[in-house]
């Protein structure tokens, strides 16, 4: 009896276990060389060649080798349209959930419409394709507890969906 109870708990135990082991992508970010050679100069939205800020990027791998490239880009001498619509690319080599949005291997630009600095509004994320269409949007929540926040930063925690930071406000990315 008492091995049917541990053999029935094992399974208990792999069954709540599976679905969060199949969803994470377990991002981790990867060396310095990698890095620098993977982050574009410049990147490509409607027509346009828009210059790439290195020093706001972010390259990861999941435990496959695939890659995913999250960085802000310079807007700045494009027209009003580019700059409102757009913040920042990502390019991934693997299928990704965006805060819920479906996005497959290649590269994508994205917004976020923040709202005014006193606010603690959730602020409205867009993904568009490279011809800018829009391919979801989701409300990217605003995380009081930061001090100082980053321009852009990533936190990969074990088992769990990476958050991307954009100033406060916080999406998860699987």
């Amino acid at each position: 009896m008492k091995e049917k109870i541990t053999v029935l708990i094992g399974l208990i135990c792999l069954l709540l276990a599976w679905p969060n082991a199949a969803r994470a992508q377990g991002f981790e970010p990867v060396s310095v060389d990698a890095f620098n050679r993977a982050v574009p100069a410049d990147f490509y939205l409607e027509g346009n060649r828009i210059p790439v800020e290195k020093r706001n990027a972010a390259v990861l791998k999941n435990a496959k080798g695939a890659r995913l490239v999250v960085a802000l880009i310079d807007t700045s001498g494009y027209s009003s349209q580019i700059q409102q619509k757009y913040i920042g690319m990502l390019i991934t080599e693997t299928p990704i959930s965006v805060c819920g949005i479906a996005v497959g291997v290649g590269s994508y630009g994205f917004g976020l419409d923040r709202p005014a600095a006193t606010s603690s509004a959730d602020a409205p994320f867009r993904v568009y394709n490279q011809a800018g269409e829009k391919l979801g949007e989701c409300s990217a929540k605003k995380d009081e507890s930061l001090k100082v926040a980053k321009p852009l930063a990533t936190i990969t925690a074990q088992g769990g969906p990476l958050k991307l930071y954009l100033g406060k406000y916080v999406i998860e990315v699987q």
